[in-house]
């Protein structure tokens, strides 16, 4: 009888060990280790963005956004590729973009959405909502806010994200299509696609946003397309 429990005892500590054993292998197995932007190709963002389209042209003085030094500094680490533009209309409206591309999207490196980073910049957000933005012939599900500096600068808002092909609104469904690229051993890459205007009349403003993306995608070539606001 003295014999039989150190026995289990050490049976149990084998079944142990080998289990944890095989939960290491399965967490390496698991663990994405090919970047998803070797896959479908290196994205150029300031070759993909044309400076002029339709009733748009880039207007090569000005800055687009809000971002100070030190989160501009920040953006950069999170992301592989950052473009930020103003385009001028020929009836004198401007619209400020700004397209920020991450080839890993793993914890840690996360997007950053302007719900969070507006108020991070002294920005009230006053409203949030989801939609569902009709750019080139595609539903693509994406957000709205109005936010203000001050109660002086009223700055509505229009963005969409992609994780690889795959445009998502955040959140859970983020996560899914995330996972869905790990269990392929693939590391997702990501984008964030913001356009915002100056004008105390949302309505307003987010009509000429969505007017502005329709036009500007439609002038995309269809490879990058896909990668700025997904596949249908």
């Amino acid at each position: 009888m003295s014999d039989i429990k150190p026995r289990v005892t050490s049976r149990r500590a084998v079944i142990a060990t080998l289990l944890m054993a095989c939960g290491s292998a399965a967490g390496w197995q698991l663990t994405p280790r090919t970047p998803l932007a070797s896959v479908h190709g290196e994205l150029d963002l300031e070759k993909a963005v044309p400076k002029a389209f339709g009733n748009w042209q880039m207007d090569p003085g000005a800055r687009a956004g809000v971002v100070n030094p030190q989160q501009e500094a920040l953006l950069r680490q999170l992301y592989s590729q950052l473009v930020t533009r103003t385009y001028v209309s020929r009836e004198g409206q401007r619209v400020m973009v700004a397209i920020a591309y991450g080839n890993d999207q793993r914890d840690g490196m996360q997007m950053h959405y302007p719900e969070v980073c507006y108020p991070a910049q002294g920005f009230q957000v006053r409203s949030n909502r989801a939609v569902e933005l009709d750019i080139a012939s595609r539903k693509v599900p994406g957000r709205r806010l109005e936010t203000v500096l001050g109660n002086q600068r009223f700055e509505p808002v229009t963005y969409w994200t992609v994780i690889g092909k795959t445009a998502v609104r955040g959140g859970f469904s983020k996560k899914v299509v995330e996972m869905g690229y790990g269990f392929r051993d693939l590391i997702p890459d990501g984008l964030l696609f913001r356009v915002s205007t100056i004008d105390r009349n949302s309505d307003r403003a987010f009509a000429v946003q969505q007017a502005f993306a329709n036009e500007m995608m439609q002038a995309v070539a269809q490879g990058p397309r896909s990668r700025l606001m997904g596949e249908g």
